[in-house]
């Protein structure tokens, strides 16, 4: 048996800048659902104005994935890597400082198009420079630490949000983090160019739109990596961001709930390479169904909590963590972030779906109806995913049209 290729100190730098950034993420998009009580009593907003606030920033992820992508197809990782952090900084500076609703929204639009860059670009920078069989754990590593920001950002929230420390605790929500953001655009300016990269522009591949990926070799590739994310993004944000209003208000249950979003990545980073990406993308679709029919059929109370815990750990396990890891991996060097960035930006229509329409399903229907609705979205995904199943192992090669000299 071959011995596991130990990482070089510059490899982990990379893979540690990359978490770095998704920690963030997750602390920053999962704020947002504890704030929202506070906001819409501070700025009085109807539920619809609530889902056009959680909506924001997605559609800002959906924004910055789909063009960023691209441009980090066209003009390396390692820059982009972190001036998409000075965007990020810019934004939180202004959602803390908005005197207004409006303000407040384009400032979380702005937060979202940065994060929305990090999407493709954290999975590049670490796939295109370690090991491929170390590749899938250390991917979902850096993924999970996600969930562990968001535990901690629901953590910070149900404490800032206490009562004491109303009405304008909120926006410390939004400034805490500039800091760890200005430091860490620091630290990643340092790092090299992307190697794969490098030697994909040296091979004459030279960047182009989205046309490439319709093409026959990569259609199917592009299915498999975006549809199940936009069916497990209608599930992860819809439950995620409103996960308090499904408890009723309980800021701190539901921060205890959200440690079952950060278990299931610990045992997806675990299973990943055993069990692979399809198999577990399945299993967890199939979970998140169970767990989201079991939560319809009760009030506030055991039943309902088991519900949400089952829910959480089993969308780490399965499509939040796996549909990630394959939008990076399904499509070649030259391709890969307008590959990546388009699956994201797909995903990301289902989390803006879920953010504008739960608050008024929620207040019209309540938990009942509408639960046992994501389930059956959640079954159509494990249904697409067996269906479109492909190795992710070699992705194939960049159709002719790709390739070519920059003379025109």
């Amino acid at each position: 048996m071959a011995l596991r290729q130990p990482l070089s100190r510059q490899q982990w730098l990379g893979w540690g800048l990359a978490a770095a950034g998704k920690l963030l993420e997750g602390l920053i998009v999962f704020i947002g659902g504890m704030a929202l009580p506070a906001l819409s009593e501070r700025f009085g907003l109807s539920p619809l104005a609530q889902g056009a606030f959680a909506a924001a920033s997605l559609l800002g992820i959906l924004v910055g994935s789909l063009s960023l992508g691209w441009l980090a197809d066209r003009i390396g990782r390692r820059w982009l890597f972190s001036a998409e952090l000075l965007l990020l900084a810019l934004g939180l500076l202004g959602a803390a400082l908005s005197p207004t609703a409006p303000l407040l929204v384009v400032s979380l639009l702005v937060v979202g198009i940065a994060l929305g860059a990090d999407y493709p670009l954290a999975h590049l920078v670490i796939s295109e420079s370690v090991p491929a069989g170390q590749r899938g754990r250390l991917v979902l590593a850096a993924f999970g630490c996600q969930a562990l920001g968001a535990v901690l950002g629901m953590a910070a929230a149900a404490w800032l949000l206490a009562p004491r420390l109303e009405p304008l605790s909120w926006r410390w929500l939004y400034g805490l983090p500039l800091l760890p953001v200005l430091l860490l655009a620091v630290a990643r300016s340092h790092l090299p160019e992307s190697g794969p990269w490098l030697e994909s522009r040296a091979q004459g591949h030279q960047p182009g739109g989205l046309a490439p990926l319709w093409a026959p070799p990569l259609r199917r590739a592009l299915a498999l990596a975006a549809l199940p994310w936009f069916l497990q993004d209608l599930t992860t944000y819809g439950v995620g961001i409103y996960l308090p209003q499904l408890l009723q208000g309980s800021r701190a249950l539901a921060a205890w709930v959200e440690l079952a979003f950060l278990a299931g990545m610990v045992a997806a980073i675990a299973l990943v390479d055993r069990w692979g990406r399809i198999p577990l993308q399945i299993t967890g679709f199939l979970g998140c169904a169970a767990g989201l029919l079991l939560a319809a059929r009760a009030d506030l109370g055991a039943q309902l909590v088991v519900g949400l815990l089952l829910v959480q750990f089993m969308t780490n396990l399965g499509p939040n963590a796996q549909t990630y890891l394959l939008a990076g991996e399904l499509f070649p060097v030259a391709l890969r972030g307008r590959g990546a960035g388009l699956a994201a930006a797909v995903g990301k229509l289902g989390a803006i779906a879920a953010a504008l329409a739960m608050p008024v399903l929620l207040q019209r229907w309540g938990p009942g109806p509408l639960l046992p609705l994501l389930a059956a979205t959640s079954l159509l995904g494990a249904a697409l995913t067996w269906g479109l199943r492909l190795d992710p192992g070699q992705p194939p090669d960049p159709p002719d049209l790709e390739a070519g000299s920059s003379a025109s």
